[in-house]
């Protein structure tokens, strides 16, 4: 069954191309190709990408099927820091992707698992995602762990969903913080102004819990 996206325009005036990529993870020249294909209903009707949004419209996104692509062994050197039968935690550089997806098929963390472990990864999330318990953005360097077995990838991913498992993260922060260290409680969602971020939605349909807990290392004047 494809997937669907549906959006309640919150604004009056923008196109309907540019609102859809302003509102969701498609960018502009992907949602005017699914409006060409006739994949999106403004009010259960047609529309054209110059379409003018009002306020209260629907507009009805209807996904392409997502066609699984082979990931492809590659000789990518890794930074591996523990490894034995189970599993291996890789430290990711900066700019290194996940796992393949639309424009990124190569130079992947999963391409290079590939070769480095042969047939020895878990095939719990399929062929473009063996082992691969969790993931980190491209631009974030990190250490991730991955399963080599399917028992590992069950239990890890038990112990991620009970919060078993501790994630620290070290950020440069602008702004700063007026105190030292704290806990940060509020459920996250969606943003409901800018579909390509995320914010504090009280909406717990649309949000999920998340706590995360600070200490400043250095400030750095301003």
């Amino acid at each position: 069954m494809r997937e669907k996206i549906v959006l309640e325009v919150s604004e009056s005036g923008v196109r309907l191309d540019a609102y859809i990529a302003n509102n969701s993870d498609l960018s502009r020249s992907a949602a005017v190709k699914l409006i060409e294909e006739k994949n999106v209903l403004v009010n259960q009707k047609e529309a054209s990408k110059k379409y003018t949004v009002k306020e209260n419209d629907i507009i009805e996104i209807i996904l392409p099927e997502v066609k699984e692509i082979e990931a492809k062994a590659e000789d990518i050197p890794l930074d591996i820091v523990y490894e034995d039968e189970h599993l291996l935690v890789i430290n990711k550089p900066s700019g290194m992707v996940v796992h393949p997806a639309a424009g990124n098929y190569e130079g992947t963390l999963v391409n290079a698992l590939l070769y480095y472990c042969k047939d020895g990864l878990s095939g719990i999330n399929g062929e473009q995602r063996p082992g691969i318990v969790h993931r980190i953005d491209k631009d974030t360097s990190g250490l991730l762990v991955v399963a080599k077995t399917d028992e590992a990838h069950k239990r890890l991913s038990e112990q991620l969903s009970e919060h078993k498992i501790v994630r620290e993260y070290h950020a440069l922060v602008n702004g700063g913080f007026s105190s030292d260290e704290g806990t940060v409680d509020l459920p996250i969602g969606r943003s409901q102004t800018d579909r390509k971020k995320m914010a504090v939605i009280r909406d717990g349909r649309k949000s999920r819990n998340a706590v995360t807990h600070y200490k400043v290392l250095e400030r750095f004047g301003r």
